[in-house]
């Protein structure tokens, strides 16, 4: 039932009852199938988006494009899994253009990161090339809007 990934893609936190609600079904039904796709493994995980410039944590994230020699029979696989077992990677990605793999990195500074990609990243067997890029401002994230609106500064016209 593709209602109700899409709700609890918007709001992991809502209550099954204004779910049933929103599609149609009793709430029983609807938090037997929720459990149902827990257990298949539909629902990954439930997650909290945060904005940590707003909690006061300095923290550094990057974008890294990588450029792999595939691997016989594996393709992409293997190094893709070397690659998301360190706590560093949040996120892995197979893509197409001018790299083949996408690598979001957290770090606690920007040289912190830089050593995991000089030290770790470029050396993997199978790892020709990396170019990061350094994340500078968010904007939105996973369907939350970052960035704040202007307040707006003109002058009140009176007749």
């Amino acid at each position: 039932m593709p209602e109700i990934l899409t709700i609890l893609e918007q709001d992991a936190r809502i209550d099954a009852s204004r779910v049933a609600a929103m599609v149609g079904v009793d709430e029983g039904s609807v938090r037997e199938r929720i459990a149902d796709l827990e257990a298949s493994g539909v629902i990954r995980c439930y997650k909290t988006v945060i904005d940590w410039e707003r909690a006061g944590h300095e923290r550094v994230e990057a974008f890294i494009d990588v450029s792999v020699t595939p691997e016989r029979g594996a393709g992409f696989d293997e190094v893709a899994a070397r690659i998301f077992r360190y706590p560093e990677v949040r996120s892995v990605f197979l893509v197409s253009g001018g790299h083949d793999l996408r690598v979001i990195v957290v770090g606690s500074s920007m040289k912190e990161v830089a050593n995991f990609v000089a030290e770790k990243l470029a050396t993997l067997d199978r790892v020709t090339a990396t170019n990061t890029h350094f994340l500078l401002k968010r904007y939105k994230e996973d369907g939350v809007v970052f960035a704040e609106a202007d307040e707006d500064h003109r002058l009140l016209i009176a007749p």
